[in-house]
């Protein structure tokens, strides 16, 4: 489907072993494109460790480094890319908590880094990585792109930072950004969020922790379909000075979710509930028909075939 827009193409990757940046790297390297990755560069060191893609070491060209330093908008320029693909961030909500610094000179910081280095290129797109979390609690049954951003987290406040400064850059500047906002996205090689730490526990024997009442509800969508998403947003001219969100729009309760992963792991336990995490949104649910109308975009992947994947792959690679 992609093969013909991405082949031999130079793109540029950051975050690319992270959860979802490796899973887009993976795709981007099967549809014949010329890939480099942006990875965190070892403490100290120009070394590296390509922890979720370590199967692609000679597949793809490295770049090690700190996407927050000044240094990164040289690498950047010298690798000279056509597509770069933004998704290096610290993404974890409840990290951002107690490092509200640190979170804000990567996400932000990054950010306005690779715009910079954007400006110096005769670049065809750059996709920057947005988040639901951007919005807060939905206002309405579902959350469009002109709903309020009203983030809650200092996570979710870095993102909303960078998701308007890569706008004013288009607007400013004329160049080829275009903005993308997934909701929660789950699949192998996810370490933290509640999906995997559900299916970790579950699979141990261990209750499910959730915080709160579990009333809490969530669009969640597989990462398969979130990278289609990626693909869809770096090539489609349609999506230059577009803000685009991506899910399923379709919910399901944290408490829910638990009896669900608890199920079809055929386990036999009852969730335990602590207190309220901070900044908890209370409900994220997408309205993705600007994506279908865009670019014909739709999940194809249900909640329950993507946890059954996802607890298998689990399962394998414990």
């Amino acid at each position: 489907m992609f093969r013909r827009s991405y082949k031999g193409k130079r793109v540029l990757v950051t975050g690319a072993d992270g959860f979802v940046g490796s899973h887009l790297t993976e795709k981007l390297v099967n549809e014949g494109a010329n890939v480099t990755v942006f990875v965190r560069s070892v403490s100290g060191t120009a070394g590296y460790r390509l922890k979720n893609i370590p199967h692609l070491e000679h597949k793809v060209k490295v770049i090690a480094g700190d996407i927050g330093s000044s240094d990164a908008v040289r690498f950047i320029k010298e690798n000279d890319p056509e597509i770069i693909f933004h998704l290096a961030a610290l993404a974890y909500v409840n990290f951002s908590f107690d490092h509200p610094v640190e979170v804000m000179q990567v996400n932000l910081g990054g950010t306005l880094n690779v715009l910079e280095a954007t400006r110096k290129l005769d670049l065809e797109r750059l996709v920057v990585t947005s988040s639901s979390e951007v919005y807060g609690t939905a206002q309405a049954h579902s959350i469009d792109e002109n709903h309020p951003l009203n983030p809650t987290s200092p996570y979710a406040a870095s993102k909303a930072a960078a998701d308007r400064y890569a706008y004013s850059y288009w607007k400013t500047y004329g160049l080829p950004i275009a903005i993308i906002r997934p909701f929660n996205t789950y699949g192998p090689r996810h370490t933290y969020d509640v999906i995997p730490r559900f299916i970790n526990l579950v699979l141990q024997g261990k209750p499910p922790t959730i915080y709160g009442s579990g009333e809490q509800s969530r669009d969640l969508m597989y990462v398969s379909d979130t990278v289609r998403a990626f693909l869809c947003m770096g090539t489609d001219k349609k999506a230059v000075g577009e803000v685009v969100n991506f899910g399923t729009g379709k919910t399901i309760t944290i408490k829910d979710l638990a009896y669900k992963i608890i199920e079809i792991a055929g386990a036999r336990l009852e969730p335990v509930y602590l207190k309220e995490r901070l900044a908890e949104v209370d409900k994220l649910c997408c309205d993705y028909r600007k994506a279908k109308k865009l670019f014909g975009w739709e999940p194809q992947v249900s909640l329950e075939e993507g946890l059954r994947k996802n607890i298998k792959w689990e399962r394998e690679n414990i």
